[in-house]
């Protein structure tokens, strides 16, 4: 039995947390654009988080459950609902067969990701079940879902079926869904940093721009484009000046890198980016700061914010020492309901 794809959405499709290894043949590692999201999902339901997700971009995404599920939404806030009954976020649910899973209008964020209890039976491309879009790897036959495609669906091991069983057991007469009463702290994915600055250390073209382009750069306000998908951010602001033009040869990227085409308005790479780039690379995102900008929508503004290579490293260890404890709080409940 699968999940059936009534409607994609504006973009749905596969991911796990990347291909790696790859990138010296100008493979994209891809994954999940969000990956605490992603892997606190899979937690939730009792799943490695390696297992794969279905990422949803922004709204309309509805689905049929052709077995009773059990799934945890994480990310953005979609107004998921089960037959018209609202699907709380960051906690496993157990939803009967035959119900509809609809996510409607955008509240907050840009990526949603449901992880199933058991995971999702792709086949995996160069060791990831990623969807790649610009490649056709990986994911269901190398492109975005569909609507008719059956995403098929891996048996549920001991614990989650355990915890669906006691959900099912607990649902309200003339429900569809049963959920947990205890839940993730989103406070992790969401950033108790402001939402409106996003971290940067200066990259290795910076001392190129121009003294009125580097005040710009960290004092001006910058709104996403919308040309922005998988594969960078667009950026719209103030148009960026380098003190004199330069030619580069390509030379490897990352994902966060910030570059700076002739137009002036920066590219965020993301993670369908390319493995190579030849503009001048004047910054890079912290990763502790990436899933944050992988929920900022186009139209959404923000600013950078500069700090030191040191501050970046602290901050990511700290980012995943939190997600460390959510990841044993979890399993604590897990447990407890066995």
């Amino acid at each position: 039995m699968s999940l059936y794809i009534l409607q994609p959405g504006m973009q749905a499709m596969v991911q796990d947390l990347g291909r790696f290894g790859y990138q010296k043949y100008g493979v994209s590692p891809s994954g999940a654009m969000d990956l605490p999201a992603a892997r606190i999902a899979n937690w939730l339901v009792g799943n490695k988080e390696t297992e794969a997700v279905i990422e949803l971009t922004y709204c309309g995404a509805k689905l049929k459950a052709e077995r009773t599920l059990l799934l945890a939404v994480c990310g953005a806030d979609m107004s998921a609902a089960v037959d018209g009954e609202r699907l709380p976020l960051w906690r496993p649910v157990a939803v009967k067969a035959g119900t509809t899973i609809h996510f409607g209008s955008n509240r907050a964020g840009c990526r949603a990701y449901i992880a199933i209890g058991g995971g999702i039976a792709v086949q995996p491309v160069l060791q990831s079940r990623s969807t790649y879009l610009r490649g056709e790897l990986g994911g269901l036959q190398g492109r975005g879902l569909q609507s008719g495609d059956r995403i098929e669906l891996l048996s549920d091991d001991v614990k989650a079926s355990t915890m669906q069983i006691k959900l099912l057991n607990r649902m309200k007469a003339g429900s569809s869904l049963s959920a947990s009463d205890w839940h993730a702290d989103s406070a992790v994915y969401e950033g108790r940093h402001n939402p409106a600055f996003i971290r940067v250390i200066t990259g290795k073209h910076y001392e190129r721009l121009t003294e009125k382009s580097k005040m710009e750069l960290s004092h001006t306000a910058f709104k996403i484009g919308m040309q922005s998908d998988r594969m960078g951010s667009r950026v719209e602001g103030a148009a960026l000046q380098l003190e004199r033009p330069i030619e580069l040869l390509s030379e490897g990227i990352a994902t966060g890198t910030v570059q700076l085409p002739p137009n002036g308005q920066p590219i965020i790479l993301l993670a369908d980016r390319q493995t190579t780039g030849g503009y001048p690379r004047i910054a890079h995102v912290c990763m502790a700061d990436l899933p944050k900008l992988a929920q900022l929508k186009p139209g959404d503004v923000f600013r950078f914010e500069f700090i030191s290579q040191r501050e970046a490293e602290s901050l990511l260890i700290k980012k995943e020492l939190e997600l460390q404890q959510i990841k044993a709080a979890i399993a604590l409940k897990h447990l407890a309901m066995q």
